[in-house]
């Protein structure tokens, strides 16, 4: 489930590259580097294996998501319609840029519902931000065809299915942008980081500006020398992380073979169940196999699954109860509790639409997370491992 599973040689051997220059900034310092650009490197080879045209590195993937819809133009005044089911991070980077995020439901992919999209749509709708969940796609086949009919600007959110697809195309390539996040529990981590990638050199140039103090990194002059297009901060990714990222992404594939594996194995055990359903995924093939989610009938039969699986030690996770990843468990968001004390953006006059967050706009996901259960498949699976999980999961199955 975790690249941390697989630190090893690779990643020592780019960190030591970085310590034995003593350059540890992303840009400048071009003579005492020796050639060694860690980040320019990652991004080389990540929008390479992705197949797009453009990748920034960045601190996090929740700047990149600030990063990616600056660049997009999205502000004040703006409509974002985000999934019930994902990270806070999608909410929290909508607001950062001064927009308002409005909540879709889910399907049975427990992705975003391409029909709700319609029903969400306002005058003041800017884009639509998609969240491949759990390791697998949404329908982003129909996201797009929706949004691309109304003019609506599409941003993936592909912090937790880095390296899966749809129908052969990578997942982050579909719309306008995709981002990006290599966190310590990430497939691929690189401890903290994010990247933001993008076919348009137009959306890339503000991004590159944006996430550097406004810097346009003019190589025939030297730093803090060059023009000015706009303002920005500082997003920017360090040597280390970029490091880190270069061994990760070469490690990347065979992750996602051995997941996919350890997934088939836990799944033809359930799968003789009376009443266990299982995720739907828009394309099986796509799927990075972090997780594998699996259903019931009734929320009362996936609470006594979970307790007894627990009981012969496996856990699983039902997000209808976490407080990081379901809409309906956010007080701080839904009172409106921003950093701001007077409640921007929310409060901002050039807002002009209503939201609201109360569960009747996501009566789907308030269903579905409360009879799903998620279980995280790591990388590496021995086989007492799987015996423990078979004897568990034959125990479970009396309890139902």
């Amino acid at each position: 489930m975790s690249g941390m599973e697989l630190i090893g040689s690779e990643e020592k051997k780019e960190v030591l590259d970085v310590l034995e220059t003593g350059v540890f900034a992303r840009y400048g310092f071009d003579t005492e580097r020796k050639g060694v650009f860690k980040v320019r490197q990652f991004e080389e080879e990540f929008k390479r294996y992705h197949g797009a045209a453009h990748a920034l590195g960045v601190t996090s993937g929740s700047t990149a998501l600030s990063v990616a819809l600056s660049a997009m133009g999205v502000g004040p005044g703006d409509e974002v319609i985000v999934p019930a089911f994902t990270f806070i991070a999608t909410y929290e980077a909508v607001l950062e840029v001064g927009a308002i995020p409005v909540a879709a439901d889910i399907d049975a992919s427990l992705n975003m519902d391409p029909d709700d999209i319609v029903r969400k749509m306002t005058p003041y709708t800017k884009a639509v931000i998609p969240v491949h969940m759990c390791g697998a796609p949404a329908d982003i086949g129909r996201i797009l065809e929706t949004c691309r009919s109304s003019q609506l600007m599409v941003l993936e959110d592909n912090a937790q299915s880095v390296g899966g697809s749809y129908r052969g195309k990578k997942l982050g390539t579909f719309g306008e942008m995709g981002t990006f996040s290599f966190d310590y529990y990430k497939t691929l981590t690189t401890g903290e980081g994010g990247m933001v990638i993008t076919n348009r050199k137009d959306l890339y140039d503000r991004a590159d500006w944006y996430h550097d103090h406004g810097h346009d990194h003019n190589p025939n002059v030297s730093r803090a020398m060059e023009g000015r297009t706009i303002l920005g901060f500082n997003f920017r990714m360090n040597e280390f992380q970029g490091a880190l990222g270069l061994a990760q992404l070469r490690k990347l594939d065979f992750i996602i073979a051995e997941q996919k594996k350890n997934k088939a194995a836990v799944k033809e055990m359930l799968a003789g169940i009376p009443g266990i359903g299982f995720r739907a995924i828009p394309d099986p093939d796509g799927d990075t196999a972090t997780h594998l989610a699996f259903n019931f009938p009734t929320e009362a039969q996936a609470e006594a699954f979970q307790a007894a699986l627990g009981a012969g030690g496996v856990d699983t996770v039902c997000f209808k109860k976490n407080k990081w990843h379901y809409l309906a468990n956010w007080e701080h968001l839904i009172a409106w509790s921003t950093a701001n004390p007077k409640s921007f953006p929310f409060t901002n006059p050039i807002y002009r639409g209503k939201v609201d967050y109360s569960i009747r706009q996501y009566p789907q996901a308030h269903d579905l997370l409360g009879r799903t259960l998620f279980l995280g498949l790591p990388i590496r699976m021995p086989e007492g491992r799987l015996e423990q999980i078979r004897a568990a999961v034959k125990k479970a199955a009396e309890a139902l």
